[in-house]
């Protein structure tokens, strides 16, 4: 009794106290525990987006031509090979874009970052190497057309295939191996987390596959021109048809230097000048013409090619046109 009169010194029920107390107890409480945030919501960035659909793109186009040349034993030429390598490279770079987009958004860690630049660099390396083998091999089936068809060729063919998917999977697993900006913002390049030096090689590379192919492909016309000014002397052609048939395949080979110029020019150059303090939109914008020219590499290389396309037409409809049986190959297909 004497307790109770000693807390109720207020004159208020002790209901009310009670409360208040608990009122007081739960604030002081509220006031020393930290007050978890909610977590904000994911945002995508619309680049990523562009890019991973732009990797989509990639990777049914180019599955279609891996399809095609493994299902036929037809196609089993050097040219076809060389082909297949280049579809090969672009469809696994299609796959690392998605993903590179599912990684970063679902499951973001260092490991899956070094694992999926390492895919893409070592794809992307292979279809530059692989557009290059292309060029070597049309440069050598013009040069030594009479010899062209022959073992040799064949055993060349796979020593270039060996070389550069072995060079493009050492490119790729050099992040993996520890070359890379983790551990080091400072050394980033302006695709995180390769390193300046790792980039500039790339580029430097890129850069030297490029002259080299401009340097073949020049001799390549020489040939060409020559080839059609001697048939137009044999069959009596006028000079108009030498002019246009000449024409015809210096437009092919401008379009297709051209393209590859196009696409890949623009982020080779950034990624020499720049780093990782400069705006990411300019490698978005740099980067995604270079996806472009995989998407454009199955439309230059596969799909004009007379063979793919008897092939494709047996797969989608079980006929061969009147069309493609009966064109015949000119020195302006090259």
């Amino acid at each position: 009794m004497n307790e109770d009169l000693k807390v109720n010194l207020s004159g208020l029920p002790r209901d009310y106290l009670d409360a208040g107390a608990a009122e007081n107890v739960s604030a002081a409480v509220s006031s020393q525990v930290p007050v978890v945030e909610p977590e904000p919501e994911l945002v995508v960035n619309p680049w990523d987006i562009v890019l991973c659909t732009s990797g989509t793109l990639i990777s049914c186009e180019n599955a279609i031509v891996v399809l095609i040349i493994f299902h036929n034993p037809s196609l089993r030429a050097p040219m076809f090979l060389l082909i297949g390598s280049l579809a090969l490279a672009d469809l696994l770079a299609g796959i690392g874009l998605i993903i590179n987009f599912v990684f970063a958004y679902l499951l973001q860690s260092e490991a899956t970052k070094l694992v999926t630049i390492g895919l893409i660099v070592a794809s992307f390396s292979a279809s530059v190497c692989s557009l290059l083998a292309i060029t070597v091999d049309r440069y050598l089936s013009l040069y030594y057309a009479l010899t062209y068809h022959s073992e040799r060729t064949v055993t060349f063919t796979y020593v270039m295939l060996i070389m550069l998917w072995g060079t493009s999977i050492c490119l790729g697993l050099l992040p993996i191996m520890g070359w890379n900006c983790l551990r080091d913002e400072s050394t980033c390049s302006v695709v995180r987390p390769l390193t300046k030096n790792n980039a500039a090689i790339l580029s430097v590379s890129f850069l030297f596959m490029f002259a080299l192919m401009l340097q073949l492909y020049i001799q390549i016309c020489k040939i060409v021109m020559r080839h059609a000014h001697q048939i137009a002397l044999q069959h009596h052609f006028l000079a108009t048809s030498h002019y246009v048939t000449t024409r015809k395949g210096v437009s092919t080979l401008a379009i297709i230097l051209g393209t590859f110029a196009a696409c890949w020019m623009p982020f080779t150059l950034y990624s020499l000048i720049a780093d990782y303090t400069y705006p990411s939109i300019y490698t978005y914008a740099t980067l995604l013409p270079a996806t472009y020219n995989s998407i454009i590499n199955p439309v230059i290389y596969a799909f004009r090619n007379q063979e793919i396309q008897k092939a494709l037409c047996l797969i989608c409809c079980g006929c061969i046109p009147s069309s493609l049986s009966q064109r015949a190959r000119s020195p302006s297909d090259v």
